[in-house]
């Protein structure tokens, strides 16, 4: 088969693309000085809280985090996770769970329609070159890492609190996916014909790796990326900025697991309803 011409076109969003992304990981290179500076420029609340503890601490009452307690607080995590159904039997939480199978239902139905033109679509070949699975592990690994490791320079228990977090929540969350993908057992649309059936899709692949599931249903990329937005996002809200950053390149994630075929809609917004539901109500409750 002849490979595809390149076009000048094709060329000048290639670079694009890539210098809009060193911007971003440039701009997520200072994010920890940025928000330190933030937050040390406030002296009032400054002046009032503890060694390496932002103002926003103050508004939360949190259980102890450290990585002596890091196993511990998945387990115990796991086990209100699990007993989620003997909540909604007490008649508690009926809304999110209402969320969940509507919206989730609602996109399935139209998996079959939306999934085909990605599937054959050419149009984002650019962009899921730099967005792939790789990639996105990538950054979804290293933009935490880079954060911890900057609270370890400034011995800002804080911001390596916040990570901490973060991987309690991406640990729970992946658990939950690893449970559903090897019942559901969901095909991705890459595994389909570009003209094939994309209705029949449940139950259909066999045994995959223990550590990866055997399904596509929910996102695990969606579930780490939102995750840690979450985490970010309620750790720093006196920094208007953090959330759309966060949540922005936590849609980037999502966007590029459908245009690279990797997943339905669907999957995606389960893994993102996911991550965002155990981490906002169950990693960052308070005791």
């Amino acid at each position: 088969m002849a490979s595809r011409r390149q076009s000048p076109g094709d060329s000048i969003m290639r670079k694009k693309t890539k210098a809009a992304l060193l911007f971003v990981i440039g701009g997520l290179a200072v994010m920890p000085a940025r928000i330190r500076a933030q937050t040390t420029a406030k002296t009032p609340s400054a002046e009032s809280s503890p060694p390496g503890k932002p103002p926003e601490a103050q508004q939360t009452d949190e259980r102890p985090v450290s990585w002596k307690r890091f196993l511990p607080n998945v387990l115990e995590d796991q086990k209100r996770i699990w007993l989620f159904p003997k909540s909604l039997s007490e008649g508690k939480h009926w809304k999110p769970a209402a969320a969940f199978i509507l919206g989730t239902g609602a996109l399935v139905a139209l998996d079959p329609e939306d999934a085909p033109y990605f599937r054959r679509a050419q149009t984002f070949n650019g962009f899921n070159r730099i967005a792939s699975s790789s990639n996105a592990l990538v950054a979804i690994a290293s933009i935490p890492a880079a954060f911890y490791f900057a609270g370890l320079a400034r011995h800002d228990q804080y911001m390596q609190s916040t990570v901490q977090l973060a991987g309690e929540a991406v640990l729970d969350g992946e658990a939950v996916d690893l449970v559903m993908r090897d019942v559901s057992r969901r095909q991705s649309p890459s595994e389909i014909a570009p003209n094939g059936d994309f209705s029949d899709t449940w139950f259909r692949r066999n045994k995959g790796l223990f550590y990866v599931g055997s399904g596509g249903f929910a996102s695990g990329h969606m579930i780490a990326a939102v995750s840690l937005a979450t985490v970010f996002s309620r750790r720093y809200p006196n920094h208007r900025w953090v959330p759309w950053v966060a949540y922005g390149l936590a849609g980037l994630v999502g966007f590029s697991r459908i245009t690279l075929s990797d997943h339905f809609p669907s999957d995606v917004f389960a893994g993102a309803f996911l991550g965002y539901a155990i981490t906002r109500y169950d990693v960052l409750r308070r005791p």
